[in-house]
This record gives C-alpha cells, sequence and structure tokens, in this order.
C-alpha cells in the first residue's frame, strides 16, 4: 500500500511539475502597466480589470494608465510617463496603428517589453499582439450573422464604427467588405461606414443620421461596444425599431436590456477579461524572457492554459460567442 502511494505522488510531481517550473521561470517584482484606449470604454474597464487579476495572480504589480478621449495621439504622453517609471511591460490597445510605434520603439529600447491586444499597432511597436479572435473570422461572421437576420430578401446595410484610425475595426470592415462580395449576399448593399469614435452620444447622433439618410436601411454592425449599445438605445425608442436589425460585438450586460426589449435580435462578442488576462501573462512571459515573441513560443497563461505565438506575434484568445435571448442570462460580463 506504501508503495502504491508513493507511485501516486510520484505521478501527481510529474504531473504538476512543468506548473511548477513555469511559475518558477516568471521573475519576481515584475511592473505591467495596462494603456487603454480610453480610460471610462467599458470594454476595456473589463479587459483591464482581468489583466489585473492575471497580474495579482502572479505575484506582480499592475497598473492601468490611460486617456479619455480615443484620440490618435492620446496615449504617447502615457507611454512616455511609463518608460519613465521603468515598467517591465507596457500592454496597451491602440487608439492608432502608426501614432504610438516610435514612442514604443523607444520602450522597447529601453528594455521595455510591448505587448498591443484588443487593437494592433505596426508590427514593429510591439513584439506580442493577443487578438481576440481571427480578425478574418470576425469579420466574415458579423456579415453573416447580419445576412441570418435580415432574412434572404436583403437590403441596404451600413457599419457603425469607432474612430477611422483604429486598427482592429478596420481590419474587421476589411473583411466583412470581403464578405459580402459573395454571391449569396448579392442583395445586401454596404451603402455608408460611419464613425461615432467610441463615443456614446456622438454614436448616437450617427445612428439617427443613418436612418435618416437611409430610409430603406435593413441593418446596421457595430463591430464596437460603446457603438452597438448607442445604436441599441437610439433604435429602441424609433419608429424603426423591429425593422432595422442591429448587431456587431457587445457585452451581454451592455446589450441585455436591448435583447429582452426585441431591438436586438442577436450579437458577438468574446470576454474581454479573458483577453486582458492572457495579454498580463504574455507580458510576464516576455518580461521574464521565457518567450521572445517569435512564430512557436509557448507559454502557460493561468486558468487559460498553454498558448502558442502565431505568425507575426499573434496570440488568438478563441472564437467569439453569439449571444441571444436564450443565452445571454448565462454571462455576466
Amino acid at each position: 500500500m506504501r508503495h502504491l502511494q508513493s507511485i501516486l505522488l510520484t505521478a501527481i510531481a510529474a504531473t504538476m511539475l512543468p506548473l511548477a517550473v513555469h511559475a518558477a521561470d516568471l521573475k519576481k517584482d515584475l511592473k505591467i502597466a495596462f494603456l487603454p484606449k480610453q480610460i471610462n470604454n467599458p470594454y476595456e474597464v473589463i479587459a483591464d480589470e482581468g489583466g489585473l487579476a492575471a497580474i495579482k495572480e502572479m505575484g506582480a504589480v499592475g497598473k492601468v494608465v490611460g486617456p479619455s478621449d480615443a484620440g490618435a495621439s492620446s496615449q504617447v504622453q502615457y507611454i512616455n510617463t511609463l518608460i519613465t517609471q521603468r515598467q517591465s511591460a507596457i500592454v496597451i490597445a491602440a487608439n492608432d496603428a502608426n501614432a504610438v510605434v516610435p514612442y514604443l520603439k523607444k520602450a522597447q529600447a529601453a528594455g521595455i517589453k510591448v505587448v498591443t491586444f484588443d487593437s494592433d499597432t505596426a508590427p514593429e511597436g510591439r513584439q506580442i499582439f493577443v487578438n481576440q479572435a481571427n480578425s478574418e473570422g470576425i469579420g466574415r461572421a458579423q456579415v453573416q450573422l447580419l445576412s441570418k437576420l435580415i432574412g434572404p430578401e436583403g437590403g441596404e446595410i451600413a457599419v457603425l464604427s469607432a474612430t477611422p484610425n483604429a486598427t482592429n475595426q478596420n481590419t474587421w470592415i476589411k473583411w466583412m467588405q470581403e464578405e459580402l462580395k459573395k454571391p449569396e449576399y448579392a442583395k445586401l448593399k454596404l451603402v455608408k461606414i460611419a464613425y461615432g469614435n467610441d463615443d456614446d452620444q456622438k454614436s448616437f447622433v450617427e445612428t439617427q443620421g443613418l436612418l435618416q439618410a437611409y430610409p430603406n436601411l435593413k441593418g446596421i454592425i457595430s463591430p464596437t461596444t460603446v457603438g452597438i449599445s448607442a445604436a441599441a438605445r437610439y433604435l429602441s425608442t424609433s419608429p424603426k425599431k423591429g425593422q432595422v436589425v442591429i448587431t456587431g460585438l457587445g457585452t451581454p450586460n451592455q446589450m441585455r436590456e436591448f435583447v429582452k426589449n426585441g431591438t436586438v435580435k442577436a450579437f458577438q462578442l468574446w470576454d474581454p477579461g479573458q483577453l486582458g488576462y492572457l495579454a498580463a501573462y504574455a507580458a510576464a512571459n516576455l518580461a521574464s524572457g521565457t518567450i521572445t515573441g517569435k512564430e512557436g513560443d509557448t507559454f502557460e497563461a493561468g486558468k487559460l492554459g498553454k498558448r502558442t505565438v502565431g505568425k507575426s506575434g499573434e496570440v488568438i484568445l478563441g472564437p467569439p460567442t453569439t449571444f441571444d435571448a436564450s443565452n445571454i442570462d448565462n454571462f455576466n460580463f
């Protein structure tokens, strides 16, 4: 019996060994700073909280700093301050693919590791990009869902985006446009790409403008959590409710009332908290030297398990979830 216990303990120790070795590999006293697009964006808040939870789990020191607006250069001063503070890593959701790159390169030259998440920079601005899901998949899925919700009759559609320079938005929209070229979407006509600048009131007004300018509009895709909730709020009290389909990317907690009152039938998203969590682990591993960001690198990401760095330093969280009346109450974020 004692021999059996010894074998079992040895087996358990062996299964735990990789995790123990990994934990030991992370440096102590890491300082990791999250820099969101804007500090008060509900989606960004959830993502940053996920990142801080991971940082606490690792025993590192975390902080969140950022601008109140999503302007192209509004993050620059924060990057400069973080360089001065000698952070171990900066995790940034970029407002512009290029505006922050010279400053992030300066951070890298100072030995600070840079991870982008949610919205990427040009590749030279960072070592790793933690992507929500495959960008092509997100863009195409938005069109597929909208088409299903509108039905075979099709009609005019519009996109309500964030800022004109938002890397993630523009990439998704590019893939939406590619998907719309397929014969099965011949009856869907993209008439306008509008920009709400990730501002609630501007997105609300832009939705009003779309419905007035295009009286035959059948659907709006808003691949931004601020935009989709503002658009739904406008539509919920509009005579067009029930006639215009709104879908896009939103959080269940933001969209629950609009699903319940019939304004929105279905929308998609991943868990932004898990996105921040994964980005924090990527940053910690970079700063500890366990990975460099090259294709094929692997690292442990806490509860999310082992992750692999793909082409161009991309790490993918996973496919988005479709939320509707049947499942929305199962989620709380």
